[in-house]
């Protein structure tokens, strides 16, 4: 139809009247529910703002100048070592771009996460970087379809047509279930949270791929899941003490692997105190990779092997990569997908 816009940039009122052949004005009462239009007409132009994909901006400055320098950044827990390192970087390279960063929490709720890409849409942001719930809906395909630039983070989103940047969980895991065995581990069992999002069952196929490539077993035992405790406004994203009653639990069903691999280095703390309470030591009888290298780990004992999470590179990569975007340069006919590879760090828990 004539007059629709290009899918690069934000639909506007002007966009929808004109597909719609009508006044500005007249569209406008339409979709804010104002006498003066008959239904017929308000049915047409709701369709039609649907169709083109116009999402209102309660910002009268926004549909001015079309932008209010804003960028919206939607992430699960800020308590994450990983997203707070993230949020460093993005906020340092959307400063330097001229632009305020909005930052939105969801707490893998997926209502709050709805609300965030409304509370997003209204408060006129340009652009946005986001780690998605992976709930069964998705709200960022509106934003996406309105022509506001979506770039997704660490959990893919397969429907969604948008850039995407993540840690290379898969090798990650993979190098450190390849650390253990060549060390001399002939049985390894992951220790992992139980939500349902993808950078897991990326790390459960690299755990499982080197267990396959080293000619070893894999049962149901191989890969334990720690019950997911998150709620709204969780003070962590994990429990040690998740991970000290799962590695408890299996100690005392007469289950001692060499060595353990565990999904964060929160779950490391839990499984050290149940090792110790069974009379194993770390790393003579049971050797212990983590992943994420988080602060506290090289100060464990002994200290943590793991693998560390290129947080600064994704983030700078992503932040890059909407700027781009906002700056016109046009989406291509596949996204961009990049995994950064993480770095496996060998220290005193896997040192025999």
């Amino acid at each position: 139809m004539a007059g629709v816009p290009s899918e690069a940039r934000r639909r506007t009122l002007a966009d929808v009247a004109r597909a719609v052949g009508l006044s500005v004005n007249t569209v406008s009462r339409a979709l804010n529910g104002l006498s003066g239009v008959s239904e017929p007409t308000r049915a047409r132009i709701r369709a039609e703002a649907d169709r083109i994909g116009y999402l209102p901006n309660v910002h009268a400055r926004s549909l001015v100048l079309g932008s209010r320098r804003t960028i919206g950044l939607v992430i699960t827990n800020v308590s994450n070592p990983f997203y707070a390192e993230l949020i460093s970087e993005i906020e340092a390279h959307t400063s330097d771009a001229g632009y305020t960063l909005m930052l939105l929490l969801s707490d893998e709720s997926e209502s709050r996460e709805l609300e965030a890409a409304e509370t997003a849409v209204k408060s006129g942001v340009d652009g946005v970087i986001v780690v998605p719930v992976q709930g069964r809906h998705n709200p960022w395909a509106s934003l996406a379809k309105a022509g506001i630039p979506v770039v997704v983070v660490n959990r893919e989103l397969p429907d969604l047509k948008s850039d995407f940047v993540s840690t290379d969980n898969e090798a990650g895991a993979y190098a450190a279930t390849c650390h253990v065995i060549d060390r001399g581990a002939t049985s390894v069992v992951l220790i992992e949270e139980d939500l349902p999002i993808s950078t897991i069952d990326n790390r459960v196929a690299g755990f499982r791929r080197a267990l396959a490539d080293h000619g070893m077993t894999i049962d149901d035992r191989s890969v334990v899941a720690v019950p997911t405790r998150r709620s709204a406004r969780a003070a962590l994203p994990w429990q040690a003490d998740d991970s000290y009653r799962v590695a408890v639990d299996l100690l005392e069903r007469g289950h001692r692997p060499d060595a353990f691999f565990v999904g964060n280095d929160y779950f490391a703390l839990g499984l050290y105190r149940a090792l110790a309470e069974h009379g194993l030591t770390v790393p003579d009888d049971v050797m212990v990779v983590g992943f994420g290298d988080y602060p506290f780990s090289a100060f464990l004992t002994p200290s943590l092997s793991t693998v560390r999470l290129p947080a600064r590179q994704v983030a700078s990569l992503a932040i890059r990569r909407l700027l781009a975007r906002l700056d016109g340069d046009p989406p291509p006919e596949e996204p961009l997908s990049s995994y950064v590879p993480p770095e496996l760090v060998a220290r005193g828990s896997t040192r025999r």
